[in-house]
């Protein structure tokens, strides 16, 4: 019997756990290892839901994985040796690979006198300052998200979000109106038109060097990437997403496929953003590509069009901006209740994946865009 291929998935997030879980699903000629630091699988569409301290159930990464028979190695990835195809970990154990996903996600970058929305210190400091002042930096989805739990969760606190456009400015205008006035329901400041330059410990400076007094810092703006790849020598944009191909391999390594906030993913429109909606269908169909490949056959190209911008608004409020498949608002938006019940499914969801018994196809988590969104030619995606 020949042996077994050995798959090593770095990232056991939204994106690594639907890989691993569909390679293990499809094939036996595969010993599929999933690498994550904690064991404990991070619901990202819920950060802001834990932030504010709301009790969510714990889903152990082992206890998904184990059914499909996906092995669970706990631990945190220090090297990549690719020209050997292997991936050392922290504690000097090393594993090898004859295919390598890389499934690492992004992170906000810290600072010194601010909370990141995972930071597990900062529901306490919302406790611990609840008629105090929570200065939000940043109002892209997490930042919005994250303002109006607080302010709702929080009804004393004051609550200001910073930034330097207007908080959902990618939706339509009615969808956008809607958002606007649930914030100003639940009391939230907006302050559009500034950059933050420093974070002090009890205030925000501003460019025009006004100081803003806050009790606590949430920095929700831009991302940094693991430098896992490119100190690997695996090809990476400017940004460190490793640069693929239409079939979401490495353009410089073939056996690493890159998916998630870590692939830099080229459709006819643009690069695809970090988001959970397109995570997940790259994990699906990188699952397919690999199990064709160890059937003989070639991996066939990944195509993605979004579907909707999915915003909470506390827990009695939403807002579903429905999109074209480039990410432009469509005419068509959710709110209120019914936008409630929409956004508790796509949260959901994921962890129903896992969970299934059969492989689940990429077709059904996506749409493709259509002839929106047609075929990139082979090769890299840069």
């Amino acid at each position: 019997m020949d042996p077994k291929h050995r798959i090593v998935i770095l990232g056991a997030g939204y994106t690594g756990m639907m890989a691993a879980h569909g390679i293990a699903r499809r094939t036996r000629n595969a010993d599929v290892t999933l690498v994550n630091p904690t064991d404990v699988f991070n619901e990202r569409l819920r950060q802001h839901q834990a932030a504010v301290g709301q009790q969510l159930a714990v889903h152990r990464i082992p206890d998904l994985v184990a059914p499909a028979g996906v092995t669970f190695v706990q631990g945190r990835a220090a090297r990549i040796d690719a020209a050997n195809h292997s991936v050392v970990l922290a504690d000097g154990n090393d594993l090898t690979y004859d295919y390598l996903v890389y499934a690492i996600g992004s992170a906000t970058p810290r600072s010194e006198h601010a909370f990141a929305i995972d930071d597990p210190q900062f529901a306490q400091a919302l406790r611990d300052n609840a008629e105090g002042v929570l200065t939000v930096c940043g109002a892209g989805l997490t930042g919005i998200e994250a303002a109006a739990e607080a302010a709702e969760a929080y009804p004393k606190m004051r609550v200001i979000l910073l930034s330097r456009g207007e908080p959902g400015s990618m939706m339509g205008s009615k969808a956008r109106t809607y958002l606007m006035n649930t914030l100003d329901r639940l009391g939230v400041e907006i302050r559009t038109g500034v950059t933050v330059t420093r974070i002090h410990p009890h205030a925000v400076e501003l460019a025009d060097g006004e100081r803003i007094p806050t009790d606590i810092t949430l920095c929700t703006t831009g991302v940094v990437h693991a430098r896992l790849a490119a100190e690997a020598g695996i090809a990476v944009d400017d940004a460190g997403r490793v640069t693929v191909d239409s079939a979401l391999r490495s353009v410089s390594h073939p056996e690493v496929f890159a998916i998630g906030d870590a692939a830099a993913i080229r459709q006819a429109y643009g690069t695809i953003h970090g988001t959970c909606q397109s995570a997940i269908p790259a994990g699906a169909h990188t699952a397919e590509s690999i199990t064709r490949i160890l059937r003989g056959k070639d991996p066939r190209p990944f195509r993605f069009g979004y579907i909707h911008q999915p915003v909470s608004l506390g827990r009695k409020d939403a807002v579903i901006q429905f999109t074209n498949p480039d990410d432009t608002p469509s005419r068509w938006y959710l709110k209120g209740r019914a936008a409630i019940a929409y956004k508790e499914a796509v949260s959901s969801s994921p962890l129903k994946f896992y969970r299934s018994k059969s492989p689940i196809p990429s077709a059904l988590t996506k749409r493709t865009g259509g002839r929106h969104n047609p075929t990139l030619s082979k090769g890299s995606s840069r």
